[in-house]
């Protein structure tokens, strides 16, 4: 992983401003501490820092085609770079480095923008094509990658995080707050919305096309798909047997993990107590033929600690475990930084202990971790999967359904303030109701209870519903399991589990993570099973991995329960609030922001304090979510708030700048 950044002039004349285009990649000095690089022409400027992975004496961004007309600027990994090259110089190209960002510029030559299918991998690029005054930028088909850009005036913005956006001194911190209403309904951002007015993620399996037609008009930004998840139409689904259908399983897997290994510098792994992880950790070990190192995050409380179920995998897998211990302050040591991050408000308070899970690989030098993310949303592997399809034996094919009755009841139960036709109106929206339509509904039970007459009046009747890109007809035809598993696929797993759960927290420490379950073949032959060998019964979920990780792990490991990470919520971190906390739930700092009714934040605040049990966990997980807004508009709107320091937008003077940075821009052609 990397950090990319710059600007785009879209009349295509005017001279980038150097100093600022150094600013912004400053910003990222964090996701690219190696090294850094620039382009300048007329209309453009990139700028480039690096972790190095691949290639490590020659990848130096950007890279050029033979020619020099065709540039990138890259952030991630080509996993099958070995093979693409072997077929691009049989072509006849020619490449000068060995890093894999390489063949972006290659294949681009060959195929033009049909070049994303050959693609393989976890990506955002920015490409220009000099001469037919093109620009592209694009990320990954499930979203591991960030990317992130605004239109200011006749200028486009980008980066790696928005940071690098805010750096350039051009675009303003505003709050989005149908953007924060994402976090109170799906504690998830859904791309391409985010925290801050006018700043727009790059969707993944999408990108951005700027044609610079040299005519003195402003080019118009397009966004383009180029992939998405699919299923079959229901009655088609593959249904070779179990056999043949664990092995076709086993098959793609491996190969993905093969692919994931590939590096310049040593991998490891994160190993909770879980199936997912265990069997990545035991599958790297038979396609290296010895165990990787692993690490895994201690948090307080017995209940919530996993490393005994993670030293088990270790017995039976082999290989030498760090076990990176958290106390009970590590909500506390770690928010700050966490939120900062982030760029947005974090209600996962998890997310902290990864934060320190990240840092522990990085203190002991490595920079490459394998993972397990993206098993429970491609297998039902959540119990709300299984909820819903115990419901679902109610109805009769997709006709009568009694199931979306009752759970239309569910959420009335849950939300009495709220009438059946605004669910019924929702459902519409996503083609649900899907599994994930209770929980949800349960979360954003804290608008209601906290929101402001203020906030109120600004969503303006917006529901976060609206935003999330479905392919609706096609979900018609598919079984009501894969609507849901292509639900989650395009919310939990993008908006919370590989951003506040995976890049961010993981690139603050300049640690780079990558996920077998979500390789794009895997993908393709788990999406293609019949639902019964992804949730099998009621109780055989992620059915295929399990028959597959009894193959290499011990019986006790392939079947365990599916446990949620999890790290204390916030009743721990406010029932004694540390000071900064109090501060920012006092009622003057609620006023200035405007975003919550001071009083009942109050209110449950005192609750909370008392130990009373009428305030519920997902009430609790809210007034959380009141902190994290709160610490969010302080760092980065404007502070004065509490007594934490503002996030520093002057980098280059600041303790990431480097003395080198100014000489890679003087450099630059």
């Amino acid at each position: 992983m990397c950090g990319i950044t710059g600007i785009i002039d879209l009349k295509g004349r005017r001279q980038i401003d150097r100093d600022q285009v150094a600013r912004m990649a400053a910003m990222l000095t964090h996701r690219g501490p190696d090294d850094s690089g620039f382009h300048f022409a007329p209309g453009v400027g990139l700028g480039h820092r690096r972790l190095s992975i691949v290639g490590l004496e020659d990848g130096r961004q950007p890279l050029f085609s033979e020619d020099g007309e065709i540039a990138v600027i890259c952030n991630g990994e080509l996993f099958d770079f070995r093979e693409r090259r072997a077929e691009l110089e049989a072509k006849g190209h020619v490449f000068r480095t060995h890093t894999d960002s390489e063949i972006i510029v290659h294949l681009y030559e060959e195929y033009g923008e049909d070049f994303f299918q050959f693609l393989k991998g976890q990506f955002a690029f920015a490409l220009v094509d000099f001469r037919k005054r093109v620009v592209l930028m694009a990320r990954d088909r499930v979203g591991i990658c960030p990317l992130f850009w605004t239109r200011q005036g006749d200028t486009v913005y980008f980066g790696s995080e928005i940071k690098a956006l805010l750096a350039s001194g051009e675009v303003p911190a505003e709050a989005d707050v149908r953007g924060l209403d994402h976090m109170f309904t799906f504690f998830a951002l859904t791309s391409p919305r985010t925290a801050f007015a006018g700043v727009q993620s790059v969707p993944p399996g999408k990108y951005l096309r700027i044609a610079l037609d040299g005519s003195g008009r402003a080019a118009e930004p397009q966004i383009r798909r180029y992939w998405d998840f699919d299923f079959p139409d229901w009655g088609d689904e593959y249904d070779p047997g179990e056999t043949a259908a664990v092995d076709g399983f086993e098959a793609a897997f491996e190969r993905a993990v093969d692919l994931r290994l590939r590096a310049d510098v040593p991998v490891v792994g994160y190993l909770s107590g879980g199936v997912d992880s265990a069997y990545v950790m035991a599958m790297a070990a038979k396609v290296l033929g010895r165990p990787l190192p692993s690490f895994t995050v201690q948090v307080p409380g017995t209940e919530l600690d996993e490393s005994d179920k993670a030293a088990e995998a270790v017995a039976a897998i082999g290989g030498k475990q760090t076990i990176v211990e958290t106390g009970a302050n590590v909500l506390s040591e770690n928010y700050a930084g966490l939120v900062t991050g982030a760029e947005a408000p974090v209600l996962d308070t998890s997310c902290a202990a990864l934060v320190a899970l990240s840092h522990g690989v990085r203190e002991q030098g490595y920079k490459t971790v394998v993972a397990g993310e993206g098993s429970d949303e491609g297998l039902a592997g959540y119990v709300w999967f299984k909820i819903r399809e115990a419901g679902r034996r109610l109805d009769i094919g997709d006709g009568f359904r009694p199931s979306v009755l009752l759970g239309r009841i569910a959420r009335k139960i849950q939300s009495p303030d709220h009438s059946f036709s605004e669910f019924a109106h929702i459902d519409s929206m996503i083609g649900g109701p899907h599994a994930q339509s209770l929980l949800y509904n349960l979360v954003s039970t804290a608008r209601d209870r906290y929101y402001s007459g203020d906030m109120w009046d600004r969503l303006d009747g917006h529901v976060a519903y609206e935003d999330i890109d479905l392919d609706l007809e096609r979900m018609k035809r598919w079984h009501p399991l894969n609507r849901s598993l292509y639900f989650g696929y395009k919310v939990h797993l993008p908006g919370l589990l590989l951003s506040q759960k995976g890049d961010r927290v993981a690139m603050a420490n300049s640690v780079e993570v990558r996920y077998p379950f979500l390789d794009e073949d895997v993908i393709a032959y788990i999406s293609k099973l019949h639902p019964k060998w992804k949730l099998h019964g009621l109780r055989g979920d992620k059915y295929v991995l399990r028959k597959a990780a009894e193959r290499i792990l011990p019986q006790q490991i392939a079947h365990r329960p599916k446990n949620m990470f999890r790290a204390p919520l916030a009743e721990t971190f406010l029932a004694d609030p540390p000071v900064f906390v109090r501060d920012l739930l006092s009622p003057e700092s609620l006023r200035r922001t405007g975003y919550f009714n001071a009083a009942r934040v109050l209110r449950d605040q005192e609750l909370l304090a008392k130990g009373d049990e009428k305030l519920a966990t997902f009430a609790s997980l809210g007034l959380g979510g009141v902190v994290a807004t709160q610490l969010w508009h302080h760092l980065y709107l404007g502070g004065g708030l509490c007594e934490l320091p503002e996030v520093d937008m002057n980098p280059v003077a600041c303790k990431h700048s480097e003395g080198r940075l100014a000489e890679a821009v003087a450099a630059a052609e």
